[in-house]
């Protein structure tokens, strides 16, 4: 049996690491801070997958003009019915469908943007009126102009999702090694897989990752509170985007997305910013408890784009999903089985060139 070492333990390289099993390979996953014992057994990453919402948008995370990260993005969405059939667990879907509001005319004005541009790419998404936005979501503020209904674009419990790749893992065989990793020179495998997240580019000089910082509330209903919404509400708030996502004891909130470097603190003013427009969005999110305020580093490229193909002979990339790693980690999965079985893949980027600072 051929083996492959993953380096990297959060949601891509768990994800990996469970395809590659099942297609027959030995993995070992090497990730010596982000794999915790949890209660009952087992092992919970505590990567920026972690300190995430879980949302698998389409419209809501679509770059206008930017047909490249459209079709992979939907490529990815595909895939995620199956994805879930395989993990057999329905509890890990948090929502199934997502709704777009603004709150003033410009912030309305550029959601028609988005939703014309998708229309046109046969991506549509239904207008709602405010009174039917409500009719959706009762906790929807009456300031909320109009939207949209994207429907089938989901959310999942990111932490539950962890959980059961990690117990997935070690019921196919995946070892799990709680060792740093500094030169993938010293690792024995007849491949490896490159899936550390920012921590990537230490690992290979010249790849072409950094962090970008993002932070995440997590706010707990309360006795008497409207309840956690059925949808992923979306929101733009005097033109800053939010999000609210379902839990079922509370909702996830976040949007916020900037550098500084490899800081993992939560920023006063990027909370102040969240909770102010969540609640703007929401009025009765006031009442929830603030359950905690956390950052993470998600792995963020030049282009956007993820990166994954191949090195060398012996190693695979699979890192700089940004933002939407939760949402590209089964698409990502297949890709690398592919390599891992000698296929020719298409890269996410048709554009020549883009691996060409690979041979280093």
């Amino acid at each position: 049996m051929k083996s492959l070492a993953i380096v990297g333990g959060a949601v891509i390289g768990l994800a990996c690491a469970v395809r590659a099993a099942e297609s027959g390979w030995q993995a070992t996953v090497y990730d010596p801070g982000h794999l915790e014992p949890q209660r009952g057994g087992g092992l919970v990453s505590t990567a920026a997958s972690r300190v995430a919402a879980g949302m698998l948008g389409i419209a809501g995370e679509s770059r206008t003009g930017d047909d490249v990260y459209l079709a992979f993005a939907e490529q990815a969405m595909s895939r995620w019915p199956e994805f879930v059939d395989r993990l057999g667990d329905d509890q890990v879907v948090a929502a199934s469908s997502s709704l777009m509001v603004g709150v003033d005319s410009a912030d309305v004005g550029e959601l028609a943007m988005v939703a014309e541009w998708l229309t046109r790419r046969g991506h549509p998404i239904e207008p709602l009126t405010g009174r039917e936005i409500r009719a959706l979501e009762p906790a929807v503020s009456g300031r909320v102009r109009s939207g949209y209904l994207a429907r089938r674009e989901m959310a999942v419990d990111n932490r539950r999702l962890l959980a059961v790749l990690a117990d997935r893992a070690a019921t196919s065989g995946v070892r799990i090694e709680t060792t740093t990793v500094h030169d993938l020179a010293e690792i024995s495998a007849d491949q490896v897989l490159l899936a550390a997240g920012v921590g990537s580019a230490a690992l290979w000089t010249g790849l072409p990752v950094y962090p970008s910082k993002g932070e995440v509330l997590r706010l707990g209903s309360t006795p008497g509170a409207l309840p956690p919404p059925k949808h992923v509400v979306r929101g733009r708030v005097n033109g800053r985007a939010v999000y609210v996502v379902p839990r079922p004891d509370g909702v996830v909130v976040g949007a916020t997305q900037y550098d500084s470097g490899f800081d993992r603190r939560p920023v006063a003013g990027g909370v102040a910013d969240l909770l102010t427009d969540a609640i703007e969005l929401m009025p009765s999110l006031r009442e929830y408890h603030l359950l905690s305020a956390e950052a993470g580093l998600r792995p963020a490229t030049p282009d956007g784009m993820p990166l994954i193909g191949r090195l060398d002979d012996r190693t695979i990339v699979a890192t700089g999903h940004g933002r939407n790693g939760i949402l590209m980690c089964p698409v990502t999965a297949d890709l690398v089985a592919d390599i891992l079985s000698g296929k020719e893949i298409d890269q996410p980027d048709a554009e020549p060139g883009r691996f060409a600072w690979q041979p280093m």
